[in-house]
């Protein structure tokens, strides 16, 4: 993997207020004191590392991969693919990506989920894969649902993938969301609206892209990953990248 250099200490001005009264939990949840910024120390950049080689050949086939092949998911099938790119436009290859999702009906394989929506046995809901020498990576999985969150009387979260990017250790880790084109509950979610600045929260709905698409199987949406500079992607956990 590419050297990107020490970590980078966080914009406060672009990244979202650790509270906010809109999003309930987020205020229990809040630091009260000011946060330290501290230099990243060489166990937090080298280890612990990940095997490449435990990757199997469906784990970024959520369709497959939870009945290796016994019987599909259920749902609409797409393609969400993209590439993961420094500050610079170049590629990050051999990078660890890693997705987890709700189902086609918006209920997680999560023992405390109790949404009303069914569980599909032939769907785990989570997925890996690593970037090809172009940064590339793609996974082909279900679109997940919208579902309701206990945050005020009648709020649901917008379809979404959850995504997580690694570096060369576990200590180098960013994770974020994926929204999808058009879909109107962004603009109604408290957790969306965290991100205050318009531009960013836009680089985290990725468009349409029939050129990937399958005709007559799956439709395709395009997610780049940036990990610094003005164009990076908007991180749940750090803003400065890897």
């Amino acid at each position: 993997m590419i050297d990107l250099g020490p970590l980078i200490p966080r914009n406060p001005t672009v990244h979202p207020d650790a509270r906010d009264p809109e999003y309930k939990t987020s205020v229990t949840r809040s630091p009260n004191l000011p946060l330290l910024s501290m230099e990243s120390t060489p166990s937090e950049e080298t280890g612990p590392t990940f095997g490449h080689s435990q990757i199997g050949l469906l784990d970024n086939n959520l369709i497959l991969n939870w009945t290796k092949g016994d019987a599909p998911a259920i749902g609409e099938r797409i393609l969400m693919h993209g590439r993961v790119l420094d500050e610079t436009s170049r590629p990050v290859p051999n990078t660890l990506v890693e997705i987890w999702q709700a189902n086609a009906g918006g209920r997680y394989r999560h023992k405390k989920d109790g949404y009303f929506a069914p569980l599909d046995p032939n769907f785990g809901g989570c997925g890996r894969t690593l970037t090809d020498a172009d940064g590339y990576y793609e996974f082909l999985t279900i679109r997940p649902g919208a579902y309701p969150w206990p945050n005020r009387g009648n709020d649901w979260r917008p379809m979404h993938i959850h995504v997580s990017v690694y570096g060369q250790s576990f200590g180098q880790r960013l994770i974020t969301q994926m929204y999808f084109e058009g879909d109107p509950l962004i603009d109604h979610c408290p957790i969306a609206a965290t991100i205050k600045d318009r531009c960013s929260l836009d680089r985290l709905v990725a468009p349409l892209d029939f050129t990937k698409s399958r005709p007559l199987d799956f439709l395709a949406y395009k997610f780049d990953i940036v990990l610094r500079g003005r164009r990076q992607t908007m991180f749940e956990n750090k803003l400065e990248g890897m």
